[in-house]
């Protein structure tokens, strides 16, 4: 048999159907993904991004034109053309599925299938979607892998369509990029995906919190030292910027560097090459910079706390994300895309959010942004016992401000005995789906005799 390899995408609203093809496309390809409905494709294609969607023609009931099929089939390859469409038909819609390969599918599978056939297609589809993109399998699935959970989710807000279309621009370039905003709208994310879809992606990118770096070894971390420069210096050391070599180098929160750090982190950018610590030979360094803070460098520039020489060389591209009250539109597609996630890891049998559960997203502030609604609908996922989320099961404070509710009394040991037994006495995670700390929780199981 082949290596397994590829990314294959099925959407079809038979529940037998699906988990027939859970149990046989994963002898053939590296990851399987299913869906019910075209309700989350969109999303589904950013998060997951396959080489292959194997799509069924009917969805609506009682509607069985294959219109809806064709629909969707022109949408994926208006938004991913690199991806091959399969059309899923009955025997009656092979006209229609004619139809789709004219407008861009690879080709049809007439159900009841033939396994031999329907695997020799898929992987025949994936295969082109792959060298289409002129990488082998291993690279592609390499530089896949780790985004299903951190992929950018772009939605459909004017102010990340217009983001969208500068990375669309600015990513295949080297041009230095500032990304600001305010914590959790996920700059590390689009950093990520800046790199992605850079000419640089098959090389390293390398992440520094350049804020929690401490002083004494901030040249150390970022430069790297020879044998011998320092007490614990036992052998050589190549920093972060030599680590990025052909990559990119992401510098997170770097409003937090000192400022007689600064004029060091300039000279090496000018430069682009180092010298480590303790020696004395420049390394030339070829890297793409892009760097994010959630604080204002024009004021820090005006308070001279923030060198502006540094400043305008690290804001080639400007890009501000924004906050999620200010993207309202995405809160709930966004909200469903954690809740198919959370709910496939705890393995709960959650399908949607209700009406008022959609209602309490939207009202609430999310002064955490995005990380604050992950957050939430974790811990909604890990304690909700129904298949459809309510507002409260989200427990969203009413005034809109996105912070959860303090819970007493009765309520509050039921959350932490239903949060241990559905973590299988895992505490820290019980910890993390409460929101709490491990001390918090440790001193409330004490309190409830866990």
């Amino acid at each position: 048999m082949a290596s397994k390899k590829g990314k294959i995408l099925i959407v079809d609203d038979n529940a037998g159907i699906r988990r027939t093809l859970e149990i046989l496309l994963p002898l053939h390809f590296a990851h399987v993904k299913t869906l019910p409905s075209p309700a989350t494709l969109v999303a589904s294609l950013e998060q997951f991004r396959p080489d292959v969607v194997l799509l069924d023609m009917n969805f609506t009931a009682s509607i069985n034109t294959g219109n809806e099929g064709l629909y969707w089939a022109g949408e994926i390859k208006k938004m991913a053309p690199e991806v091959e469409v399969v059309l899923f038909t009955a025997y009656a819609d092979i006209a229609l599925a004619v139809e789709g390969m004219k407008r861009g599918a690879f080709d049809f599978i007439v159900k009841p299938w033939d396994n031999e056939k329907l695997v020799t297609t898929l992987t025949a589809a994936r295969d082109k979607a792959m060298k289409a993109l002129g990488r082998d399998s291993s690279e592609r699935s390499s530089c896949h892998s780790g985004r299903n959970e951190e992929s950018m989710f772009w939605g459909s807000s004017k102010p990340m369509a217009a983001i969208r279309k500068t990375i669309d621009k600015i990513a295949p370039t080297d041009a230095t990029v500032l990304i600001t905003g305010e914590n959790g709208t996920g700059k590390d994310v689009l950093a990520r995906e800046i790199h992605f879809h850079s000419l640089r992606s098959g090389k390293p990118m390398v992440a520094v919190d350049a804020g929690a770096i401490t002083e004494t070894l901030f040249e150390s971390e970022l430069f790297g030292h020879v044998k011998g420069a320092f007490t614990d210096a036992h052998t050589d050391h190549a920093g972060k910027f030599e680590q990025a070599d052909g990559g990119t180098l992401f510098l997170d929160e770097i409003g937090n560097i000192p400022l007689h750090l600064q004029a060091k982190l300039l000279r090496v950018i000018q430069s682009r090459s180092v010298v480590r610590v303790g020696g004395s030979q420049a390394i030339p360094v070829n890297i793409r910079l892009i760097c994010a803070t959630n604080m204002d460098l024009e004021q820090l520039v005006r308070e001279v706390r923030f060198r502006e020489d540094l400043y305008y060389r690290i804001n080639t591209v400007h890009i501000v994300l924004p906050p999620l009250r200010e993207r309202r539109e995405d809160i709930v597609p966004l909200a469903q895309l954690f809740l198919e996630r959370f709910a496939e890891k705890y393995h709960r049998p959650l399908i949607g959010l209700d009406s008022s559960a959609c209602a309490a997203l939207e009202n609430a502030r999310w002064n955490g942004n995005i990380r604050e609604l992950q957050n939430v609908i974790e811990k909604a996922v890990i304690l909700s016992e129904a298949k459809n989320l309510t507002a409260q099961d989200l427990q969203t404070d009413s005034s809109g401000t996105g912070t959860i509710k303090t819970t007493t009394g009765a309520d509050e040991e039921r959350l932490v005995r239903e949060a241990v037994e559905r973590c299988n006495g895992n505490i820290s995670a019980a910890a993390k789906a409460l929101g709490i700390s491990r001390p918090t929780m440790y001193a409330k199981m004490k309190k409830y005799g866990l």
